[in-house]
């Protein structure tokens, strides 16, 4: 079982001045419920090499059990600093992809002409897709059959309410709610901060930081089956 994680390579919030990149929770959690399943897994950004950790991801309250193991594991801290390049990584490699999220997806990952094409080309050699939090905006130019990916499946991701409580909406390049919706997917949601996950046939979304871990248990699932 082979599963490749694809993080942001991007650092700067907007025009805040702000440093930006991905959600440590939401690489630590589905890294290790990959490997502890057995999972091989590749991680690549767009640049290669270490990405950007968001700085506010790293904070004592944002902690969780799995982002502890990474802090004392080496070996982990090592596959994070030397992550693939985008460019050169091929969908034939691997069962299924993972994105997780963070606000840097939503300014390069979601515009990437080599993650479109990655996740074009997992979905139609019949693989599986799941993104968590605002990685759910790197499918909003990805297309299956000449149609949004998304068009018509049941779909979650970070909500216009979570973003208005991190006081982002006027920073952001789009929101990730109205964005699905716009393109046609049934979008869902649960409660602010609640774990929510939603599995629509091969591609798998999760709402928030807190939907990392059940986001990767799904779609290990789906592989197992």
């Amino acid at each position: 079982m082979k599963i490749l994680m694809v993080l942001t390579s991007h650092d700067k919030l907007g025009d805040t001045g702000r440093k930006t990149g991905f959600w440590l929770e939401e690489f630590a959690a589905p890294y290790y419920t990959f490997l502890d399943a057995g999972a091989t897994v590749t991680v690549a950004s767009p640049k290669g090499g270490q990405p950007p950790l968001d700085p506010v991801s790293d904070t004592p309250e944002g902690q969780t059990e799995l982002t502890r193991r990474f802090k004392h594991d080496p070996a982990a801290q090592a596959v994070l600093a030397n992550t693939e390049r985008l460019s050169d990584v091929k969908a034939s490699d691997y069962d299924a992809v993972f994105y997780p999220g963070g606000h840097g997806p939503m300014w390069d990952l979601a515009e990437d002409p080599c993650s479109i094409a990655l996740i074009e080309d997992f979905y139609s050699s019949g693989k599986l897709i799941a993104a968590v939090c605002h990685a759910p905006a790197v499918l909003h130019r990805v297309r299956f059959q000449g149609q949004p990916i998304v068009k018509g499946k049941r779909v979650t991701g970070f909500t216009n309410g979570e973003e208005e409580a991190v006081h982002l909406t006027k920073v952001v390049p789009f929101l990730v709610e109205d964005e699905l919706k716009r393109l046609g997917g049934l979008y869902e949601k649960a409660a602010n901060w609640v774990p929510f996950v939603v599995t629509d046939g091969r591609l798998v979304t999760g709402q928030n930081p807190a939907s990392s871990k059940p986001g990767a248990e799904a779609l290990l699932k789906l592989l197992s089956e």
